[in-house]
């Protein structure tokens, strides 16, 4: 068995981390949030969390991809992948718990949700396109 690269160990630390985040943030919307936020701020927060599993998945899938399909574009997917993760669940989570943190000035973080959405998008499509490239090779 190969060893792991250093991007592979950087993806499975942090799909580790995101995955425990995950679940700590869906137990607090679970137990704690759900008698706090309005229906509205729970789907956004639901959504936020969803994306996150979701594409702290796909970093696990990247990192093991890595041994059969070794490519900087996979490399690169997982970044993007990390960089949706912070910028759309990041925004979302912040957004729907603003106004139970008092601090209305988090709903300006609208903005940063569809960079953090072109973000997942770019990592599938470079996903998508190193099994194009490597197609043949194998």
């Amino acid at each position: 068995m190969n060893p792991l690269s250093l991007i592979q160990k950087v993806f499975l630390l942090l799909a580790g981390l995101s995955g425990a985040i995950n679940i700590l943030l869906g137990a607090m919307a679970a137990h704690w949030l759900k008698d706090k936020l309005n229906y509205w701020e729970l789907g956004t927060f639901e959504t936020a969390a969803r994306y996150q599993m979701y594409h702290t998945l796909a970093l696990i899938g990247l990192a093991v991809m890595i041994n059969f399909y070794p490519s900087k574009l996979l490399n690169w997917a997982g970044i993007f992948f990390i960089l949706g993760i912070a910028f759309f669940s990041g925004s979302l989570y912040l957004m729907s718990v603003s106004t139970l943190v008092h601090r209305p000035g988090l709903e300006m973080l609208g903005p940063i949700t569809p960079i953090g959405g072109a973000s997942f998008m770019v990592g599938w499509m470079l996903l998508a396109l190193s099994i194009v490239l490597n197609w043949k090779s194998r």
